[in-house]
């Protein structure tokens, strides 16, 4: 399971025009699901992220989880995180997990993050979307499990 973390200030993604999630302060998860997942890679997935100290103290320094800081999460099926561009100029796709696996595991990763305590706003699986987000920091962070 890989996710890029990108620390938001403001977020939303959008299919055919409409607004499907969106949150003011928080994360940004681009949510990339591979063949090897499972449950353990979620629950593992969801507490780093969740206790990720990447959010300012008093003092300036990134000390504060989201749960610290209070702030949401917009989360985004990416099977394209795991596009390799090694050979050829058209990334190959074949380690990103087939559709029904990848929904199963991105949908209870949303819901350990919500069984944590956060709010959790959400892309529509499988569809074209459009992100926006005002990049706090930036800070911009890529997690893996078993890594």
């Amino acid at each position: 399971m890989k996710v890029v973390v990108q620390r938001s200030k403001a977020a939303r993604v959008t299919v055919e025009g409409e607004v499907k999630g969106a949150i003011s302060s928080g994360l940004v998860l681009l949510v990339g699901i591979t063949h090897e997942d499972s449950m353990s890679d979620v629950s593992w997935m969801a507490d780093k992220i969740a206790g990720l100290r990447i959010f300012e103290d008093e003092a300036g320094k990134m000390n504060h989880s989201i749960m610290d800081a209070g702030g949401s999460v917009l989360s985004i099926s990416q099977f394209t995180l795991y596009g390799d561009c090694r050979k050829g100029r058209r990334p190959n796709f074949m380690a990103a997990a087939r559709p029904e696996a990848a929904k199963e595991l991105y949908d209870a990763f949303n819901d350990a993050l919500r069984r944590l305590g956060l709010h959790v706003e959400c892309g529509v699986f499988g569809a074209m979307m459009e992100v926006e987000l005002v990049n706090d920091g930036p800070v911009t962070l890529i997690v893996e499990s078993g890594a």
